[in-house]
């Protein structure tokens, strides 16, 4: 596995949530290595686009996809302990 992609993978197994209360948030223009994060993660998740959230280690999209999980969104920061 890539440096950049053990990264991408330690940041998603290592946080509740990345992009919500108590988040880990990573600005790929501001780091590095940026640039092989973001084709990590597109390997990891199939989206190259951002944001690129996931909860609890399960990917949940980008910012349409967490749109339409408004409903269900209170109760998966709940359950790993983000909200």
């Amino acid at each position: 596995m890539s440096a950049a992609k053990t990264k991408a993978q330690k940041i998603i197994d290592d946080n509740a949530v990345a992009w919500a209360p108590k988040y880990y948030a990573i600005e790929l223009d501001q780091v590095d290595d940026g640039t092989a994060i973001q084709s990590a993660l597109a390997e990891i998740s199939g989206q190259r686009t951002v944001p690129n959230i996931y909860i609890g280690q399960q990917h949940i999209g980008g910012n349409s996809d967490l749109q339409a999980k408004s409903g269900e969104l209170k109760a998966l920061l709940k359950e790993v302990g983000a909200a």
